[in-house]
């Protein structure tokens, strides 16, 4: 009889994963923006080295046009799991892939080949609106009981949008996790205190506001996602809102301390209407700010007392109209636009990705309250253009984007598509899309791998990248130390 043990990939700490082999593949998201093919999922070469270095290996399509492909990930937890998790014997073997315009969820297995991956069941849209009332998934998370998805809203392109939940063994959607939407409405990102019974989440908009592009009067009107929310993680119930202000617009990537001791994280927001700068906010607990490196003293239960500082302020940058995109050109200035950002394993460096200026930025967070800038790295950008070392003359578009660092943060893997809508409207002349890499010091420093620099064929985008063996942006269920 086959006996139930956890998955070897597993480790019961992110500071062991940390120290875990270095990835050898990295899974990458390729869009077809035009719907003249199938969107795919492309497995790259990242292991230093090897003939095909940096290279496309192999893809697989999915079956219908026009998914837009965006946030997937893992069946299990990547990074860390303890061994007294719920499902510890799951194996960490499929890639849970949802498409933001059809509504599909595809599962992928890369147990076979590992190079060539293997397509074994479709979620379709109108399984996922009966049992969910959801529409648009966009984010995966491994949960405690199965596998957590977000979805922006609802069928009819309204709201509210949330949380739902996929079985861990047949992946079958099993319902939303919310017993009690509060005054929530918009959705996008979702993270675990695991220590304080605590969810949060973030705000975009529902399908409707953001499926066309930025609609200009919804962005100046501050109706895009300004705020967070705190959940009870194991009622699915409602605790509070915690409001930005109606300038902040976007608030989309949260990253929580990966030591659930912790009661802390970090979000990403795009744009102030104020001064068209971005932003980076930490929310805590009220009795967290001022402790010693931000660790609480006991574990808490989920309840109110939760607060929201801004830390980071990136300013926008003056520039010639002609050089901007019509959206633009009345402000005579380029936003920072952060639209990722990333966590290390050791809650020590943060990384931020600035989309509109062509900007990687580095900061040390070992005290999530005062941020400090260790590196920047220019390529790509609105105006700046910065080319890659590979092909120094070569002028880039796009931007750091999705931001993918390994286990042991000394690698950051970057795209450059957002959402086909949108890259549209910031890179009206075709976003021409690429996925590099940068080796990285913790200790604070970063450099492009002047070896890495694959660029997609014309009409193909790339988005979310995952790392064989796990990655910092997936989810840690373990004590750091």
């Amino acid at each position: 009889m086959a006996r139930l043990r956890p998955d070897p990939t597993f480790y019961p700490s992110a500071k062991q994963a940390a120290a875990a082999p270095p990835e050898e593949l990295a899974y990458l998201a390729m869009l077809s923006p035009n719907q003249s093919r199938s969107d795919a999922i492309g497995v790259v070469d990242v292991k230093p080295g090897s003939k095909s270095y940096g290279r496309l290996l192999s893809q697989i399509e999915m079956p219908k046009r026009g998914d837009e492909l965006h946030h997937f990930g893992w069946n299990a937890c990547s990074a860390s799991l303890c061994p007294w998790a719920a499902h510890p014997h799951v194996e960490r073997r499929y890639l849970v892939v949802p498409g933001i315009n059809s509504s599909r969820i595809h599962i992928l297995d890369t147990k076979a080949d590992p190079r060539r991956l293997e397509l074994v069941k479709v979620i379709e849209p109108e399984t996922l609106a009966r049992k969910t009332g959801y529409a648009a998934p966009h984010t995966v998370h491994c949960g405690p009981d199965g596998i957590y998805l977000s979805a922006l809203g609802a069928p009819d392109g309204g709201g509210p949008g949330g949380l739902f939940v996929l079985d861990h063994d047949s992946f079958e959607p099993r319902g939303t996790w919310e017993r009690d939407h509060g005054p929530q409405h918009l959705a996008y990102d979702f993270a675990w205190h695991l220590g304080y019974d605590t969810t949060v989440t973030s705000e975009w908009g529902t399908p409707s506001m953001v499926r066309d592009g930025v609609n200009p009067e919804l962005l100046l009107g501050g109706k895009y996602g300004n705020s967070l929310h705190v959940w009870d993680l194991r009622k699915g119930t409602h605790i509070e809102k915690l409001p930005l202000g109606d300038e902040y617009q976007m608030t989309l990537e949260l990253r929580p301390a990966r030591d659930p001791r912790k009661a802390y994280g970090f979000v990403g927001v795009v744009i102030s209407l104020a001064d068209l700068s971005a932003s980076v906010w930490v929310w805590y607990r009220e009795d967290e700010k001022g402790g010693k490196d931000g660790k609480e003293r006991k574990e808490g239960k989920a309840g109110k007392g939760w607060k929201v500082k801004k830390v980071i302020q990136i300013p926008a940058e003056p520039a010639d109209p002609a050089d901007l995109p019509p959206l633009l050109q009345g402000f005579k200035a380029v936003p920072p636009l952060i639209t990722d950002i990333n966590l290390s394993l050791d809650d020590r460096q943060l990384y931020v990705s600035c989309w509109g200026t062509g900007e990687l930025r580095q900061y040390d967070v070992s005290d999530p309250f005062k941020p400090r800038l260790t590196a920047t790295t220019q390529i790509g950008g609105i105006v700046r253009r910065a080319a890659h070392p590979a092909s120094p003359s070569k002028r880039l578009n796009g931007g750091p984007q999705m931001v993918e660092l390994s286990r042991d943060g000394r690698r950051v893997y970057l795209t450059n598509g957002l959402y086909s809508p949108w890259d549209e409207q910031f890179y009206p002349a075709g976003l021409e899309s690429w996925m590099v890499k940068l080796e990285t010091r913790p200790e604070g420093g970063m450099a492009l791998d002047s070896k890495f620099f694959l660029e997609m064929e014309r009409g193909v985008r790339c988005h979310q990248v995952r790392l064989q063996g796990g990655d910092a942006s997936s989810d840690s269920f373990c004590f750091s130390s």
